[in-house]
């Protein structure tokens, strides 16, 4: 089969790339605007760029309902400053409760209740919950059309990982006791070390 991307439309092309590029970490980014307002929302368009500058990205879609920015990427302009929280399976179901579509004044920790805490370099909370929480700064920002289906692409500088004690070990995450979601298709998500294999590359 040969589908021309050109010929459909965009929810098409979403469900293709969804359901071709797995399993996806999720980026569960939590923000704040210009007042102070707390906001939290998942991201599976994610991954690392590099260790040196350690840098991250994500991808937030415009909305498909209006085409309209989402609240994450409105912040991360305002204030150039986001945490990335590393989900596991113990708030998964919180985690999906914020990917809903909020008004920006409606704080999803309050509606998820999930604990809010305090960073270190920069203004936005991390999530008690998430063992694993990268401060970052905005490093550069792309936009790849303004119409529903288009979205950014947020390139962050991380300036402090917190790490819970228990799943570090001799400077390596025990990824086991993370228990780390990660996305598919539709509504389904995967376990990630629910079935492992190892293999070695040759040198």
């Amino acid at each position: 089969m040969q589908l021309d991307l050109a010929q459909r439309p965009w929810q098409d092309t979403y469900k293709l790339l969804s359901g071709s590029i797995l399993p996806r970490p999720i980026a569960f980014v939590s923000t704040v605007d210009g007042k102070g307002v707390a906001n939290l929302a998942p991201f599976s368009f994610f991954t690392a760029i590099c260790a040196e500058p350690p840098l991250i990205c994500f991808a937030p879609m415009r909305r498909g309902s209006d085409g309209a920015k989402k609240d994450t990427l409105c912040n991360i302009e305002e204030t150039k400053e986001f945490v990335v929280n590393v989900v596991s399976e113990s708030f998964v179901t919180q985690m999906n409760e914020a990917a809903r579509e909020f008004p920006s004044n409606v704080d999803e920790f309050a509606v998820t209740g999930l604990r809010m805490i305090p960073s270190i370099k920069i203004q936005p909370p991390r999530v008690a919950e998430s063992m694993i929480q990268m401060e970052c700064v905005l490093e550069e920002l792309l936009h790849f059309g303004a119409q529903e289906g288009g979205g950014s692409l947020v390139i962050g500088r991380i300036l402090l990982i917190h790490v819970d004690e228990t799943i570090y070990e001799e400077g390596r995450i025990l990824g086991e006791k993370l228990q780390p979601v990660g996305r598919l298709a539709g509504h389904v998500y995967t376990r990630s070390f629910s079935d492992t294999f190892i293999l070695e590359r040759k040198k």
